[in-house]
């Protein structure tokens, strides 16, 4: 059997080999040859371009500490493949990811299937939350969310946490498109819950939400955190909350999750402890993440013009009056002027760098960046963070931002060997 290390460059090659294909065809079908594990837990999911992954966070955080048996599968990872399909906190063990893959293709193989990446990657998680008997599954979209392969889950909620412009090339330029594709997780009788949207986008969810009848749920009006309670449906009300990730933008998303969590409260129980506890203990690794203090060193995945003004919105209070380096890599795909916009006016000098193969060219960003501000093009992004570091002074901030990969790579950088998460052990009950 293949190590885990070989397994995992052998998903890599998929990507390569595959990229986005956007398509249910071949996942029903690999499913069906599995003999649809996703039909074996209840799940919750959630779509949109920011923000989903940390609410799914929050979800799972909360639901954990209610006493449940949860799976969480998100995408991408950070430091480690595994980080991306998780039971009770901990991350699938490695032994188990070359195991079951050999397995799986091995069948899918006799069955002529061949999978993307990402499709592989969400059977897998699928099957294995089947066999180790999740409660629930909370589960993120990886790209739009209509012909998602996670859009095979059977889901008791629905969210669609926030729409901008991101993926162009596979959902569109216009907002109503982007928004068409994410109501595609809307499902029959399942309810769905909206934050805070562009009301041209909020309109398109609500006439596809109608249409396959499926109860509407807004964050703001059905349900509200307003300072430390949240009031939603059936007199929820919960008090004395915190939310464990910092900045503005996850108050937002908290109130997505807690709106999720009150919808679920008539299938699974959930206390206002177990929602204090488990929305102050989330952890979401580079979301706003402090590395270090000796130069302040931030790390945060915003990878779109829409969470990079999120995050360029919270600097001055995270920052204050310090010179700030920043360290910038970007996939080639992505609106990048648009996010250099924002950042470039608050950085004294910039580093740029280069992550994963759809990497934007260092120098053609260090062109583009140059005029206003010092810049400097690294190829290696582990390098590329410690220059910044180097040349930072102790009360100076650097910021390392533009792409989830890139956090990965600042992780990496300051902690060689770290693993974020502990492997999953067992139910231990």
């Amino acid at each position: 059997m293949p190590s885990y290390a070989e397994t995992v460059d052998w998903l890599q090659r998929l990507e390569v080999t595959g990229g986005w294909d956007l398509k249910l065809e071949r996942m029903r079908a690999a499913l069906a040859a599995c003999g649809d594990p996703q039909d074996r837990f209840p799940a919750v999911h959630l779509a949109g371009t920011n923000g989903k992954g940390s609410t799914a966070a929050m979800i799972e955080s909360v639901l954990r500490a209610a006493g449940h048996r949860t799976g969480l599968y998100t995408s991408p990872h950070l430091m480690d493949f595994a980080e991306r399909i998780r039971a009770g906190g901990h991350t699938i063990p490695h032994d188990a990811v070359a195991s079951l893959i050999a397995e799986l293709r091995a069948l899918l193989e006799t069955r002529g299937l061949t999978l993307t990446h990402f499709e592989f990657s969400t059977l897998l998680a699928l099957e294995w939350f089947a066999r180790i008997a999740v409660d629930v599954a909370v589960v993120e979209v990886g790209l739009g969310g209509r012909l998602d392969a996670t859009n095979m889950v059977r889901p008791v909620v629905t969210a669609v946490t926030s729409i901008a412009h991101d993926h162009e090339e596979w959902l569109g330029s216009e907002l109503g498109q982007i928004a068409f594709e994410k109501a595609g997780i809307a499902k029959t009788g399942v309810p769905l819950v909206l934050g805070r949207i562009p009301p041209d986008a909020d309109a398109v969810i609500a006439s596809h939400a109608a249409e396959v009848g499926a109860p509407l749920w807004r964050a703001g009006s059905d349900g509200t955190l307003d300072g430390a309670v949240f009031r939603g449906p059936d007199a929820t009300c919960w008090d004395g909350l915190s939310v464990g990730l910092q900045g503005a933008f996850q108050r937002a998303n908290a109130e997505v999750a807690l709106l999720v969590l009150a919808l679920l409260r008539g299938r699974f129980t959930i206390d206002g402890a177990a929602v204090r506890t488990g929305l102050g203990a989330v952890r979401w690794p580079a979301r706003l993440a402090v590395l270090g203090t000796a130069p302040l060193l931030l790390v945060d995945g915003a990878h779109n013009p829409a969470g990079v003004a999120a995050l360029a919105a919270e600097l001055p209070a995270l920052v204050g009056s310090r010179r700030l380096v920043l360290v910038f890599a970007v996939m080639a795909d992505k609106a990048w002027e648009a996010m250099l916009e924002h950042l470039l006016p608050l950085a004294a000098e910039v580093v740029v760098t280069r992550v994963g193969r759809r990497g934007l060219d260092p120098d053609r960003l260090a062109a583009a960046a140059g005029a206003s501000v010092p810049v400097r093009a690294v190829h290696d992004p582990r390098a590329a963070v410690r220059l910044a570091l180097e040349r930072a002074m102790p009360d100076d901030a650097v910021l390392v931002t533009g792409s989830l990969f890139l956090g990965g790579e600042a992780y990496a950088a300051v902690a060689p060997g770290t693993m974020l998460f502990e492997p999953w052990h067992g139910w231990g009950d």
